[in-house]
């Protein structure tokens, strides 16, 4: 077996179903699930459609490449999502369709990196453990950039001395983060463009969730964005990844593309050509039929501030809760305890595990541990006393669910436990 494999964590729902093992929440509590990233709202008609009418396709082997048309389609979205002018994405070269990014992101890492260089790759803490797991395989070294609290959960780039720079071969940007749903500036995106010219590394800008923000005057910067708005119109050093998982409600259809720097993608795709994973005709045809649409993708993002505003005016009065500027997660600090007689020493607080336990044991909602997507770095972990929740579920039962976690935190505060 590969020998790399031993250095990889357990993924984090593995640990999160073994600190739930043995525990019988109440029966009167139908389950609720916020811990999984898996979008609720039904996959629009129109692409369930286009999948169905192009099922002829599944008598023939898809080409690593994709169809032009989805090339040509998945351009221009590019061009007009980030204000490029037209023709700016070249469809024969800069872009490649992929079945998920996590598929992608995951192969990317595998084709960009040389272990006998003895490669750093750069990763945000906490990351998605797919960039980690990625990494290790590859033979890289993980070099873990933490975003704390009192930095606004962002990454300080200019923390990370010029020696780990120089051995970086790969830098994985989220923005929006994963689980923050904190956004980097184009002035954040110049600064790491500088650095990776000057120390010649890749930039893989993970930009699955660009599409679900709060404010519709003002969506998220994009790398690809950031970059032609320098001068740095042929993309040198940037990826980006997108999918439309979150984007369309489609994480099933396993889709989504891989653009930017043409000299990476033509070694990439030779990478693909081997590793055997392109995408079927018939998701395709529904693909483009996805990327040609945005008025699904806003009432998307309606759907969305609503179950926000639903939940936050709930937990509001028990505990600080912030919307973030995209996503669909809440990053939740867990609250302060309340002095009481069990508790002399005043104020303190409760580990993000035991939190997302006793809340599962009492309330039968399940939330994931932060201290499950993040390492110890510097001598401290950044996910630790914080739980990732996802508003994947309907407004009716994310409200249930702040209501659930309200009276269990209330509960708490009585108790002093």
């Amino acid at each position: 077996m590969n020998p790399y494999l031993t250095q990889c964590h357990p993924y984090p729902f593995e640990k999160l179903s073994s600190l739930k093992q043995g525990i019988t929440p109440p029966a009167e509590k139908a389950h609720i699930a916020l811990s999984i990233g898996e979008p609720k709202h039904p996959t629009p008609a129109f692409i369930q459609q286009a999948l169905i009418n192009n099922l002829s396709g599944l008598g023939n082997y898809p080409t690593t490449k994709g169809l032009p048309q989805l090339r040509g389609t998945i351009s221009q979205w590019i061009e007009k999502r980030f204000g490029f002018s037209e023709n700016s994405v070249n469809p024969e070269t800069q872009v490649l369709p992929v079945s998920g990014t996590r598929e992608a992101l995951f192969s990317f890492v595998q084709a960009v990196v040389n272990p006998n260089e003895k490669p750093l790759v750069v990763m945000p803490n906490p990351f998605y453990q797919i960039y980690e797991g990625a990494a290790l395989l590859a033979g890289a070294t993980p070099y873990y950039l933490n975003t704390p609290e009192e930095n606004d959960y962002l990454p300080d780039f200019d923390s990370v001395p010029d020696e780990v720079w120089q051995r970086c071969a790969l830098l994985f940007i989220c923005s929006p983060g994963n689980p923050t749903g904190t956004l980097l500036s184009k002035e954040q995106h110049q600064k790491i463009l500088a650095l990776a010219k000057k120390f010649d590394f890749v930039i893989a800008s993970d930009e699955c969730y660009t599409e679900l923000y709060d404010d519709e005057q003002n969506p998220p910067q994009g790398l690809l964005q950031s970059a032609y708005q320098l001068g740095n119109t042929a993309f040198k050093r940037c990826v980006m990844f997108q999918s439309l998982s979150k984007r369309s409600n489609a994480p099933g259809l396993r889709s989504g593309f891989v653009a930017g720097d043409a000299d990476i993608l033509a070694s990439y795709f030779q990478y693909r050509t081997y590793h055997g994973c392109p995408m079927p005709l018939p998701t395709q045809y529904a693909s483009i039929a996805a990327w040609q649409d945005e008025a699904h993708v806003v009432e998307n993002r309606k759907l969305y501030r609503e179950k926000f505003a639903a939940f936050i005016n709930v937990l509001s009065d028990v505990c600080e809760v912030k919307k973030p500027p995209a996503s669909f997660y809440i990053w939740l600090k867990i609250p302060q305890l309340s002095a009481s007689p069990f508790n002399k020493g005043g104020m303190r607080g409760m580990s993000d595990t035991d939190f997302a336990q006793q809340l599962f044991a009492q309330q039968n909602v399940t939330v994931l541990p932060g201290s499950y997507l993040s390492r110890e770095a510097d001598g401290v972990n950044p996910g630790e006393n914080h739980v990732r929740i996802a508003l994947v579920a309907p407004v009716a039962e994310c409200t249930e669910a702040a209501l659930r976690i309200k009276n269990f935190i209330a509960g708490l505060n009585l108790s002093g436990l």
